[in-house]
């Protein structure tokens, strides 16, 4: 439920809107030099609209680490999966630290599942397509939802930060007053503030940051946020012309019915690795499932 609700102020930062940013005084720390706001933020989000869609087309690993408090030196639980688009969103599959099969049995039943999950989907299977069809309803409500970023927050240029060997151009988010919600999720956009750092050589988002400012509905089941909820992600260039985050941070508290709950969780994301459209991902998983077969038959066909 938490990222369901949560997801609308981390698209807040995923994108840098152009309208935003023309209304915006610009402030300037010396000795750095605004970049040319319009040119920058064009390539932004275009930038972002790519990186996204390139999420469909390579698989990765997750480490989800969970803990009870924000500041808990250890997490209460770990969760690691190997992360495979299906076509119709992403299947999440546990694995070891090493990425290896924590159950083989059971690693293979989730690929085999998986496999033939690919192929009713090309095979213009009716259930296949109407959750592709669901799939693409939840990817037009995230561009709708990009879009009215472009009005709903004023973007100031703070200054230039280094980050290893690079320097990144840093904007401050504060809401637009003059903003119109035109929907349930819309509505939060003036109770968040923010950061975000931009690589201006690549013309990519490498770091955002921001804060719930007031306490929000998050609509049903009279649930809320409550204020000093907080996020961030980090985002680096993982393959050559591919960026995409490496780490996501989660610390909010709020309550749904009558029920407080309280989320801290930090993602690491790594092994990003080209798996294709459905039909050459649904490939990729036959031969991997064929090789662990060739595997186990010369392995029984050494034991005396």
């Amino acid at each position: 439920m938490h990222k369901r609700f949560f997801a609308p102020i981390s698209l807040a930062f995923l994108t840098v809107p152009v309208g935003a940013a023309a209304q915006s005084a610009v402030r300037v720390s010396e000795p750095a030099l605004a970049p040319e706001p319009s040119k920058l933020l064009d390539r932004v989000i275009n930038n972002q609209k790519k990186d996204e869609e390139a999420l469909e087309v390579y698989e990765r690993m997750e480490r989800l680490e969970i803990r009870k408090n924000a500041n808990d030196p250890v997490p209460a639980s770990v969760k690691i999966t190997r992360v495979i688009p299906s076509g119709t969103g992403m299947d999440k599959i546990p694995v070891n630290a090493d990425g290896r099969p924590a159950d083989t049995a059971a690693y293979r039943t989730r690929l085999e599942g998986l496999e033939h999950a690919l192929t009713l989907l090309l095979n213009n299977n009716r259930a296949q397509q109407e959750a592709v069809e669901k799939y693409a309803k939840r990817r037009k409500e995230r561009n709708e939802l990009i879009d009215a970023t472009h009005n709903a927050f004023f973007f100031t240029f703070v200054g230039r930060e280094p980050r290893g060997d690079q320097l990144l151009a840093k904007y401050e988010l504060t809401p637009n007053p003059t903003f119109k919600a035109t929907s349930r999720l819309t509505s939060i956009f003036p109770k968040v503030h923010g950061y975000v750092w931009i690589d201006e050589n690549s013309g990519e988002l490498a770091r955002i940051e921001g804060d719930v400012t007031g306490d929000m509905s998050i609509g049903l089941f009279l649930g809320r946020i409550y204020k000093g909820s907080h996020f961030m992600q980090e985002r680096y260039e993982v393959l050559p012309g591919l960026w995409q985050p490496t780490f996501t941070q989660y610390d909010f508290d709020g309550r749904k019915l009558f029920s407080g709950f309280s989320v801290h969780e930090r993602t690491f994301y790594s092994n990003y690795r080209y798996i294709g459209p459905p039909k050459d991902a649904r490939e990729v998983i036959r031969k991997e499932l064929a090789h662990a077969d060739l595997n186990k038959t010369d392995s029984t066909a050494a034991d005396p």
